[in-house]
């Protein structure tokens, strides 16, 4: 992924409104953010955790959306699967994330969800920079073949949301 600023990550946004993405919590300083290794940048709110933001490169420029987890009481923690990079990960490291739609749909409180690394650290988790407590399950596929399943797995969701 390309170096983004701070002013295209905030322009990127496209299911909330542009005074919700001025006010959005940016990670700091955006230069420390390992971008040769990133599929897409991927971040928690520290002031918020049940907030979340994905931002990845979709017809050549950068597409943005806000996600919400939900409060900690939907049930108890159990083992799952990223259905984004297909890291498995011990209780809590994974979360639902749920993206309200892009326009009009949204508007209306449309939504989509899917399971996703509660970091939202899955492309460092593919190439093995960052360690799952559970590990990697054992693949036939290249490590750049899991990229591309990553990539094209984020995108389906980008799509979904509009």
């Amino acid at each position: 992924m390309s170096p983004l600023t701070e002013q295209q990550l905030r322009a990127s946004f496209v299911n909330c409104s542009k005074g919700e993405a001025k006010r959005l919590n940016i990670p700091r300083p955006l230069t420390d953010q390992p971008w040769e290794h990133l599929d897409f940048l991927g971040w928690r709110d520290p002031q918020s955790r049940a907030r979340g933001y994905l931002v990845a490169e979709r017809d050549g420029a950068p597409y943005g959306i806000v996600l919400r987890a939900p409060d900690g009481s939907a049930g108890v923690p159990r083992k799952n699967l990223c259905t984004l990079c297909l890291t498995p990960h011990a209780a809590g490291g994974v979360t639902l994330m749920v993206a309200p739609r892009a326009g009009k749909a949204g508007q209306n409180g449309d939504s989509v969800g899917t399971y996703i690394c509660s970091d939202l650290q899955c492309s460092l988790y593919v190439r093995g920079k960052k360690k799952s407590e559970m590990g990697r399950m054992p693949e036939s596929l290249t490590p750049e073949q899991q990229i591309e399943r990553l990539l094209a797995n984020v995108e389906t969701f980008l799509a979904r949301v509009g």
